[in-house]
């Protein structure tokens, strides 16, 4: 999944802070036309002049109307959707977040909050002119906790900050994913990001301790615990994990952090057939057991694309199906002879066709970034129609077959990749620029496949960015 709130964040009364109303009034304002197949502007008030002197004096240089700052901020990572406010407020404080969102519900204006703007499904930007509330200067490190591994810190620290604050103290974040050189903490629990290290370390729902978060209202809800066992009631904090901005804007986290390996191998393997993948998946669990860190796989279109488009090598030898396998312990000899023995037994079963494995940080890099840069690389071949589905394990890769089989060459590429370890498929399809026709085909053909599947009471969640119908 995505890192960055969505938006718009509906401005609410709530006579509790579990159960709230939404308010909507028609003001005076009367609401904009719709663009396209965009839905239609909700009657919420416009940013009038009076509101702009309420921001600025509030947050003195950080309310932006600047339109060529403001513009970054309009427009998704993809550059496939593109909002129209007028205004960026960049709070640094829980307080300053809670004005502004008493204030904006007072006067009914829309809010829709931002964190490092990276996801992939059009919700971190706004639909209109939406007030953009961006927690990128909300960075602070509050507090780390040496001996229980429990780091507070504010929701606008950036992922790839937090680890490397944590590698020298001899930690690491139970959570990684491509876009950490930008994405945000809190954005990550807002969608409930799952990443490369969840077959490890599990979900946010788990490594989450506390949340702090304000309310429609202005109200400040303080679920900042640092307890591993809290059993004083209801875990509110849970609701706001994987909300996406829609029931608060989360200001600052607690969250569990796992010692840092001492012992780091990446294996990048080739498979001829995906029944093969998932027995060497059987295999690698079975047989690597408590030090097994990642199983990701790629499709041989995502090694076209990174040898096309960014001009990365193929590792090993061309393969229908690649797996990259990391494992993370403390005790090196331990963990090599049981990788050595692992990869034995998967090419004596020819289970695996080729392979190698790397143990220094610049080749584990190399290898990781098969697979890390894979959403990038899909940015250079065209418009990409991106869906983000979990599925059980068995059939993670059937829905990329019976997509292919059903579009017929009208894309110019179909491909999945994703986590084998949680059964999370990221199937893409591309075409040389935005085709209605090709969308009617894709939709709505991928719910009716997983709805097909979730009628035979198996789990599946979907996510998706169809590029949505509106500039």
């Amino acid at each position: 999944m995505d890192d960055t709130f969505s938006g718009p964040f509906l401005s609410c009364s709530s006579a509790h802070f579990v159960a709230s109303t939404c308010k909507l009034h028609a003001g005076a304002d009367a609401p904009k036309s719709s663009p396209d197949a965009a839905p239609q502007r909700l009657p919420f008030s416009t940013v009038t002049s009076e509101d702009l002197d309420f921001f600025r004096k509030l947050l003195p240089g950080r309310a932006i109307t600047d339109q060529d700052v403001v513009e970054s901020s309009n427009v998704d990572w993809l550059k496939s959707v593109r909002g129209s406010s007028e205004v960026l407020l960049r709070p640094q404080t829980t307080d300053e977040v809670s004005q502004i969102l008493r204030y904006c519900n007072g006067r009914n204006l829309a809010v829709n909050p931002q964190g490092g703007n990276t996801g992939l499904v059009g919700g971190s930007v706004p639909v209109y002119d939406e007030i953009i509330l961006s927690t990128s200067l909300m960075n602070n490190i509050m507090n780390f906790d040496n001996i229980s591994g429990i780091l507070t810190c504010q929701a606008g620290c950036v992922l790839e900050n937090l680890s490397l604050y944590l590698e020298d103290r001899d930690y690491i974040m139970p959570l990684d994913l491509g876009a950490k050189g930008s994405c945000q903490i809190g954005g990550n629990v807002a969608t409930n990001a799952g990443g490369l290290r969840l077959l490890r370390y599990g979900s946010l729902h788990g490594t989450v301790l506390g949340l702090e978060v304000v309310l429609a209202d202005g109200r400040v809800l303080d679920c900042l615990a640092t307890l591993r066992k809290d059993n004083t009631g209801y875990d509110l904090k849970q609701l706001f994990i994987g909300s996406e901005g829609t029931l608060g804007v989360i200001t600052a986290v607690s969250i569990l952090c796992p010692r840092k390996p001492k012992s780091v191998n990446v294996v990048f393997l080739g498979c001829e057939t995906f029944e093969q993948l998932l027995k060497t998946f059987q295999l690698c669990r079975g047989m690597l057991g408590e030090i097994l860190s990642a199983y990701e796989f790629l499709d041989s279109e995502c090694m076209k694309l990174l040898n096309t488009h960014l001009k990365l090598p193929n590792p090993i030898s061309e393969c229908p199906f690649y797996i990259v396998i990391e494992t993370s312990g403390s005790d090196s000899s331990h963990d090599s002879q049981k990788l050595h023995n692992f990869l034995e037994e998967a090419m004596t079963a020819t289970l695996v066709t080729d392979g190698t494995v790397a143990t220094e940080d610049s080749k584990i890099k190399a290898l990781w970034s098969m697979r890390e840069r894979i959403t990038e690389a899909l940015t250079h071949d065209g418009f990409v129609y991106k869906y983000d589905i979990s599925l059980p394990v068995e059939r993670i890769y059937q829905l990329v077959t019976d997509m292919r089989e059903h579009l017929r060459g009208r894309a110019k590429r179909v491909v999945g990749y994703g986590h084998v370890g949680d059964g999370n498929l990221h199937l893409n399809i591309t075409s040389p620029a935005k085709d209605p026709a090709l969308l009617a085909a894709i939709e709505p053909f991928v719910y009716e496949w997983t709805t097909a599947w979730a009628s035979r009471r198996e789990t599946i969640s979907t996510t998706a960015n169809p590029a949505r119908p509106w500039p």
